[in-house]
C-alpha cells in the first residue's frame, strides 16, 4: 500500500482550524484526560499540559484520589477530579457525575498512566459518544469497541502486539498490514509509534512519518504525543489531521530539544514548551 510521506508541504496544505478568532477558551475546545495510577501518578500532567500546549482551551483531569491535590497543584491550569483507587492502585469506576463530566468533553484523552487491562473507566470514556484519545493503559480490545468511529488509537509495537493478539516481531515484520488492519478493526485512527510511525484510517488512507530523534524514545514521551493529539482533536482538527499533525509536531519538538539539549537524555516534560515554537514556524 502506498503510504503519503509527512511533510512540511503537507502540513501547509492542511493547516489546523486557526485560533486567531477564538474569543474565549472555550472557543478552542475542553480536552478531559482520564488515566493515571499509583505507581504513575505523574502522567497525565505531562499529557494534559501537552494538549494545553497544542492550543485547547480548557482542560480537566480524573485521576486517582491520591494523587488529586498534589496534581491539582502541579498543574494549576487544570481542573482535577479524584477517583478511588483499586487495591492494585488502578482507577475505579467513574461515578455518573464524572461520567457527565466526560460527555461534556470535546476530547477525552484515555490511558495514561494506567495498567494494560480491561479497566471499567476505559469502557465507559468509550461508551461516553465523544471522540477519544486511547493510550497506554486503555489501549484493550474489549474495551474500545464501543469508540468506534470516534477514536484514535496510539499504540508502540509492543502494544499493538496485545492489541491486536500478535507478537511484537510480527508486528514490527508488517507495520503497514497491522496499522491498516487495527483501523479497520476498531474503525479508528491508528497511529503505531516508532522512529518510522505509520498512521491509518479506516477508509484506507496510509501516512508515513520518519524522524531520526532518539532522545524521542523516552519515559513520558507517548504522553506528550497523545495529549497533542488531544488538544488538535479539541480545536476541531478531523482526527485523522489531529493525528498526523500531533506525530510530526512532536517529533519536530524532539529534534529541537535535541539540538538544544542532546539527542540523547532530554526528558518528555522539556518537549512541552517546545511545542508552541513548533506550532509558530509551520
Amino acid at each position: 500500500m502506498d503510504a503519503t510521506r509527512v511533510t512540511r508541504a503537507l502540513l501547509t496544505s492542511w493547516p489546523l482550524p486557526s485560533a486567531d478568532d477564538a474569543q474565549s477558551k472555550e472557543d478552542r475546545g475542553r480536552v478531559l484526560v482520564v488515566g493515571g495510577s499509583r505507581q504513575v501518578p505523574g502522567a497525565v500532567t505531562l499529557a494534559g499540559e501537552a494538549a494545553l500546549r497544542a492550543g485547547a482551551g480548557k482542560l480537566m483531569v480524573v485521576t486517582g484520589a491520591e494523587a488529586a491535590a498534589h496534581l491539582g497543584v502541579a498543574l494549576p491550569e487544570a481542573a482535577v477530579v479524584g477517583v478511588p483507587l483499586d487495591e492494585a492502585g488502578e482507577l475505579r469506576a467513574l461515578e455518573a457525575a464524572q461520567v457527565d463530566l466526560v460527555r461534556q468533553a470535546g476530547v477525552v484523552l484515555v490511558g495514561p498512566g494506567m495498567a494494560t487491562r480491561a479497566s471499567p473507566v476505559s469502557a465507559q470514556v468509550a461508551r461516553a459518544g465523544v471522540p477519544v484519545v486511547a493510550d497506554a493503559g486503555s489501549l484493550h480490545a474489549e474495551a474500545l469497541e464501543p469508540a468506534a468511529g470516534r477514536l484514535v488509537v496510539t499504540p508502540h509495537i509492543p502494544e499493538m502486539a496485545d492489541l491486536m493478539g500478535l507478537r511484537p516481531k510480527e508486528v514490527a515484520g508488517d507495520c503497514v498490514g497491522v496499522a491498516t488492519a487495527a483501523a479497520e478493526r476498531f474503525r479508528a485512527i491508528v497511529v503505531l509509534k516508532g522512529p518510522t510511525t505509520w498512521i491509518a484510517d479506516p477508509e484506507g488512507m496510509l501516512w508515513k512519518h520518519v524522524v531520526d530523534a532518539p532522545g524521542l524514545g523516552t519515559s513520558g514521551s507517548g504522553d506528550v504525543l497523545a495529549g497533542v493529539i488531544a488538544g488538535f482533536v479539541a480545536r476541531g482538527a478531523t482526527l485523522a489531521q489531529a493525528a498526523v499533525w500531533g506525530v510530526a509536531v512532536h517529533a519536530r519538538a524532539g529534534l529541537m530539544a535535541g539540538r538544544q539539549i542532546g539527542r540523547i537524555g532530554f526528558l518528555a516534560r522539556e518537549l512541552l514548551p517546545r511545542i508552541p515554537r513548533v506550532l509558530a514556524q509551520w
